[in-house]
């Protein structure tokens, strides 16, 4: 109830703010200044249109197909440089500099190789997050703590047990830390993936807003971008990572 009452008067407060700016002192243009009203507005027009229904669809079968596809390459890179002392000191920094490259470089590269379809999107999807799940994975399986490694080994454990035995039940908190985080910069991806092609979903759906002059649309399709982020969070990482750390006795 809290929350709901904060919303509310956040609410109130931004109705008001555009009401005063623009209805009372004319300090902006209404085109320029997105409102509540107008907002819940676009809001209805395209839920009954059926718009926005499905941009929210596609972006998410999307964005899930690419992450799940990061999610494999990351791992696997994630637990050669951890494996490996020569790929720890040569690759790690290369995936670490990777990393920083915002998400909207990939932008060229996709629509040069694959034009403008889905495949592109999902290019961009991949590389945006598959390189953090991998530093990641790399750094769960580091931070383990060194009496397990040893306790195995005195107990005769191979290299498969080490991992599925010790390794990965382990590093198993931080790495769902890790993941939630991959998705994080997969959700950013797909929406600078849907911003520069053509294929519908909520980053087209946001700049057609754009091409339109729609600042309500533009506004309408950030809230819808956060709030599905929230619920994903919400729903399924945080009700994991709880049940884990439950399991474990640390929460």
């Amino acid at each position: 109830m809290n929350i709901i009452f904060f919303l509310l008067v956040l609410v109130l407060f931004w109705q008001g703010f555009y009401w005063i700016g623009v209805d009372i002192f004319r300090w902006w243009k209404p085109y320029a200044v997105p409102s509540p009203a107008g907002v819940a507005e676009r809001f209805i027009t395209l839920l009954k249109s059926g718009t926005l229904i499905e941009a929210v669809v596609n972006s998410l079968v999307r964005g899930i197909t690419g992450y799940f596809i990061a999610v494999i390459i990351g791992i696997i890179i994630g637990l050669l440089i951890s494996h490996f002392n020569y790929l720890q000191k040569n690759l790690k920094p290369i995936v670490l500099g990777v990393q920083t490259l915002p998400s909207v470089c990939w932008v060229p590269f996709s629509i040069l190789w694959f034009g403008l379809s889905a495949n592109a999107i999902l290019f961009v999807i991949i590389m945006g997050s598959a390189f953090s799940i991998a530093i990641s994975v790399d750094n769960a399986i580091k931070n383990i703590q060194p009496i397990y490694i040893k306790a195995a080994l005195t107990m005769g454990a191979n290299k498969k047990q080490m991992y599925t035995n010790v390794i990965f039940p382990a590093s198993l908190p931080e790495l769902v830390s890790g993941l939630k985080q991959g998705w994080s910069f997969a959700w950013r991806a797909l929406m600078a993936g849907e911003v520069m092609t053509t294929s519908t979903g909520l980053g087209q759906t946001l700049i057609m807003g754009r091409d339109l002059a729609d600042i309500n649309q533009v506004m309408l399709v950030m809230v819808v971008i956060v709030v599905v982020g929230i619920i994903i969070d919400k729903f399924i990482f945080s009700v994991v990572e709880n049940r884990i750390l439950k399991k474990r006795g640390l929460a």
